[in-house]
């Protein structure tokens, strides 16, 4: 995929300063590739993991899996985030699983400077990746849930799908040109 694809899958033209949404189940990297991307833009990063309440993080340490209750304040908190760096005029990144059509629209939505990035892979390697983890709060054995739940992106949602199973050095330099044309 070329930096014009990448910029014709998110159907606007680009932002004066862009917030990439990086998502996709727990696992898919987004972590690693929000970060490294913030890092070779020099912009703000936030991990959606850091948002969570004790009372959420609670629940996924002991292999409960959120309802919609408990993850609509946590998107409420992201969404805020996201509008202290519009009003400040700051490009960011952060990372959100966005599970769910109507979570990505929470964030997304009356937003114009989000440029949302899906990264999208099988269970397998998913479930692979996350056996090779250590020190985080959610379990492996709540990845099916996640799959079960998740909604991938449809066309006119207007997102960047990209494969996990590709480096992501490439993956961020594919996102960093599409960015800075």
């Amino acid at each position: 995929m070329s930096p014009d694809e990448a910029r014709a899958a998110w159907g606007r033209p680009l932002p004066a300063t862009p917030i990439v949404l990086v998502m996709g189940v727990a696992g898919s990297g987004k972590t690693t590739v929000g970060r490294l991307l913030a890092e070779r833009l020099g912009w703000d990063f936030a991990d959606a993991d850091h948002f969570h309440p004790a009372a959420n993080i609670a629940k996924m340490t002991a292999g409960i899996p959120l309802t919609d209750a408990d993850r609509t304040p946590w998107l409420h908190t992201i969404a805020a985030w996201i509008d202290e760096r519009r009003a400040d005029g700051r490009p960011a990144v952060v990372t959100c699983s966005a599970l769910k059509r109507s979570y990505r629209t929470l964030l997304t939505g009356d937003r114009p400077e989000v440029l949302p990035v899906f990264l999208d892979g099988d269970s397998a390697l998913i479930a692979l990746r996350m056996a090779r983890r250590s020190g985080h709060f959610f379990r492996p054995g709540m990845l099916d849930g996640q799959f079960r739940v998740l909604e991938r992106p449809a066309p006119d949602e207007h997102v960047l799908v990209l494969p996990v199973d590709a480096p992501a050095d490439e993956l961020v330099a594919l996102v960093t040109a599409a960015v800075r044309p």
